[in-house]
């Protein structure tokens, strides 16, 4: 079927909340996406100025930074024109089409980068002797190389199903950003069909990318109990502790939404809010607060320009 839609501007409906929370919602967010830009932005400067951080975690956490970073900027800008102007909640056809890609691209390729780097803390933990030749540069750039590429094919299927529909009805997307579910909804044809080809394309690689990270967290944990003193657990469980919270935040948000029979637009649009606005910013947070190296790093930084700014 040719895509032949009478539709040509979609309507983002926003989140659902009273008007008098406008300025306050608009406020509040604003701040978050600003800190989420900042954060990660300092994480990729300062990772790439110290040769400590040079490793395949940080490498991996630098791949984590710039999507996050963008991942917020493809939603988070277009929900605050809606907070403030009615003419914000306008958005084309082809914009539409296109936040829907970079959402899902982004959104799937971070799926993809969180099993890579459990696998990547498996091998540090239980191969440490081995772990350098293991996850040598080469592998690591083939490894992130990989999740992108998945990433955008997963992408682009899930948006040429969205889209190949015609859209000729009502145009109010009861959301703040084109995503398929709600988008499908407003479709002049039966999607049946491709409601359950897109719950069964984001199960499968959910479901399959967290079942791995579990397994390879379940192994972490069979090694750790293995170690003799108890500081030598605790460095263990701490190295971990940091990438559990994000996956856990990411995955549980995502899985209600898109893994659940039927859909609620307002209790959507709420929890959609964590795993496109919150996320993004826990990285930068808990990765600089909970690690030693980076904090150091970010020290060494703030040493660095004061001394140049003294000069």
């Amino acid at each position: 079927m040719t895509n032949v839609s009478l539709v040509t501007t979609f309507i983002l409906m926003g989140i659902p909340h009273a008007p008098a929370l406008d300025t306050p919602l608009f406020g509040i967010f604003l701040v978050i996406y600003v800190l989420t830009v900042v954060g990660n932005l300092l994480i990729l400067l300062v990772i790439s100025v110290d040769s400590h951080l040079h490793t395949p975690m940080y490498y991996f956490l630098t791949n984590l930074s710039f999507i996050d970073m963008w991942f917020s900027t493809v939603t988070v800008p277009k929900m605050l024109m809606t907070l403030v102007s009615p003419g914000g909640k306008a958005i084309s056809f082809h914009s539409c089409m296109a936040q829907l890609y970079a959402f899902h691209f982004l959104g799937s390729t971070e799926c993809f980068l969180y099993t890579v780097m459990s696998y990547d803390r498996y091998l540090a933990i239980s191969y440490p002797l081995r772990y350098t030749s293991m996850m040598s540069g080469r592998r690591c750039a083939l490894l992130a190389t990989t999740t992108w590429l998945t990433g955008s094919v997963h992408s682009a299927f899930q948006t040429m199903l969205t889209f190949r529909l015609p859209y000729c009805g009502s145009n109010q997307i009861q959301h703040y950003f084109c995503d398929a579910p709600p988008i499908l909804k407003l479709a002049c044809a039966d999607t049946s069909a491709n409601e359950i080809v897109v719950f069964v394309n984001i199960g499968v690689v959910t479901s399959g990318c967290f079942f791995l990270i579990v397994l390879s967290y379940v192994s972490i944990i069979c090694f750790i109990l293995k170690i003799r003193t108890s500081e030598g657990r605790h460095r263990a469980f701490q190295t971990c502790a940091s990438h559990c919270v994000v996956v856990l935040c990411f995955f549980g948000p995502g899985a209600f939404i898109y893994l659940r029979p039927g859909s609620k637009d307002a209790v959507d649009g709420v929890v959609a809010v964590f795993y496109t606005v919150l996320t993004p910013l826990l990285n930068p947070v808990v990765y600089t607060l909970r690690n030693k190296e980076v904090k150091k790093a970010l020290l060494k930084v703030k040493n660095e320009s004061v001394f140049l700014r003294s000069k």
